[in-house]
């Protein structure tokens, strides 16, 4: 028993090193972004993006000095969306005590 106890603690220390050890692989990734939707020819053709870059426009958005908190600030559904998600977490938070409630009855016989 004692030799099983003493190979399974060497198992577990060569996982754990093993674990450790620098995974990096030797070529580099893939690019996810701005990837083209089409192979490229041979030929000089223009490359088709997926789609166009909408950061700028948002970074207008979001870094305008207004008065309206930056989680209301792209309008109706975002205002939907808070509202939404506020009544979930009260009416989650009473259904959480209205449980508590219940389980701390005691049961009659």
């Amino acid at each position: 028993t004692q030799i099983l106890i003493f190979n399974i603690f060497v198992n577990l220390l060569v996982n754990f090193l093993q674990g450790l050890r620098s995974n990096i692989p030797s070529e580099s990734p893939t690019i996810f972004f701005a990837t083209p939707t089409k192979l490229v020819s041979e030929s000089n053709a223009p490359v088709e993006y997926m789609g166009a870059n909408k950061v700028p426009d948002l970074q207008r958005i979001f870094q305008a000095s207004e008065e309206i908190p930056v989680h209301l600030k792209r309008g109706v559904s975002d205002r939907l969306l808070y509202r939404t998600t506020m009544a979930l977490t009260v009416g989650g938070a009473l259904y959480c005590l209205v449980a508590l409630y219940i389980a701390a009855q005691p049961k009659n016989k």
